[in-house]
């Protein structure tokens, strides 16, 4: 007699329905991030990893942790599952006792897609600042907004965060420095969020222990621009590193058998760096295809993002949206941020612009000419539903 087992699990793969390679053509088609699926290659490399458990240390991420110190320029580094939960192990290893506060640009992830995380693991007030210049903040800024006084009034200052890329944009190396000089003055640790600072390395040439020099620490993203599955990984001094792991501990964020995890993140280090002077280029083309039909530009495509306003082709984000996802061959884009990725297709860009053209013919406005405007940076994020990346 044959007894079925109940803790049995239909395989996942083209014999349970699933078309893995239609699930590509998806992702290739999506103006979102961190949608991007590991190659075939990535998982013949990181099968080979080893099998230990994080926790008690593991040898393929130990590997890739002494790695990616030396890459960045740091003592220590440690892998973490999140870019959230690098950026707030970075906080709370900076911040010892309230009251304090973080000083931070208004639009950066710690503020706006952490969900509150500063307040909530380590009692600290955030300080937002709208740059003054809508691109990125500068030391005017911060020495304006930063709280230095012992009056019991305030929350005195003890971090300045800054992100780089900030919706894309790249944040001027030599404003960093003057930043960081004066927060070093004042005995103010500086955190750096470079989820995507693998864009600005290669977009500016710049390495990265250069541009991560002026840091205390640093948040980098594995899955943001490299197209691994998870991880990110946190860097800075032997004893903030030390601090931050007893802490991911706390938050139970201890790993147990990464390696394979570990294994994908160092493939993409390994192989698809290279891969975005071409993305760079590609949400250029898009960028100009939008100017060209007459679309608003609202952030030019710095390195793999564009934010663009429809309405001067007499068209609306949800309307492109539902028409897109309509095409034959889907396309997902929502809202003001399209965002090129290493999976994205030439084709897609293409085809979205064609789209764009054959909507506006329906309307009668072909050959609409863009004027100039005034962006203001800070307030551009328009989205057709709620998405975090």
């Amino acid at each position: 007699m044959t007894h079925n087992n109940p803790f049995e699990v239909a395989r996942i793969d083209v014999n349970a329905g699933i078309d893995i390679e239609a699930m590509r053509s998806v992702i290739s088609r999506s103006f979102t991030y961190t949608i991007t699926a590991p190659t075939d290659e990535m998982y013949a490399y990181a099968i080979h990893s080893s099998l230990g458990d994080d926790v008690y240390e593991e040898a393929s991420t130990k590997i890739l942790e002494a790695h990616m110190a030396t890459l960045f320029g740091k003592e220590a580094a440690i892998f973490v599952a999140s870019g959230t939960m690098s950026n707030q192990l970075a906080l709370r290893a900076h911040l010892f006792q309230p009251p304090h506060s973080i000083l931070c640009d208004v639009r950066s992830h710690i503020h706006c897609y952490e969900a509150g995380g500063a307040a909530y693991h380590s009692q600290a007030t955030v300080i937002p600042v709208i740059p003054s210049n809508s691109h990125h903040l500068t030391l005017d800024d911060v020495k304006k907004y930063i709280v230095t006084e012992t009056d019991i009034h305030f929350s005195t200052t003890k971090v300045v965060a800054l992100e780089n890329t900030l919706n894309g944009t790249i944040f001027p190396q030599d404003e960093i420095i003057k930043i960081a000089e004066y927060c070093k003055s004042i005995d103010v640790r500086m955190h750096l969020d470079g989820a995507r600072i693998w864009h600005v390395a290669a977009e500016t040439g710049i390495p990265l222990d250069i541009l991560c020099s002026p840091f205390d620490s640093i948040s980098c993203c594995f899955s943001k621009g490299l197209g691994a599955p998870v991880g990110s990984c946190l860097l800075g001094s032997k004893a903030l590193i030390a601090r931050a792991r007893g802490l991911r501990k706390l938050f139970g964020g201890g790993m147990r058998q990464i390696g394979f995890l570990a294994g994908c993140a160092a493939f993409a280090l390994s192989n698809h760096f290279k891969l975005l002077p071409d993305v760079h280029d590609l949400a250029r083309k898009l960028e100009q295809g939008l100017r060209n039909l007459g679309a608003q530009i609202l952030v030019p495509a710095e390195t793999c993002m564009v934010f663009y306003d429809p309405k001067p082709l007499g068209l609306d984000y949800l309307e492109i949206s539902e028409r897109a996802a309509a095409l034959p061959l889907p396309i997902k884009a929502g809202g003001s941020r399209l965002v090129v990725h290493i999976q994205t297709s030439t084709q897609t860009v293409d085809d979205f612009l064609d789209l764009l053209k054959t909507m506006m013919a329906e309307k009668g406005i072909l050959g609409v000419t863009n004027g100039h405007r005034e962006v203001d940076y800070t307030n551009i994020y328009v989205r057709v539903k709620k998405t975090e990346d």
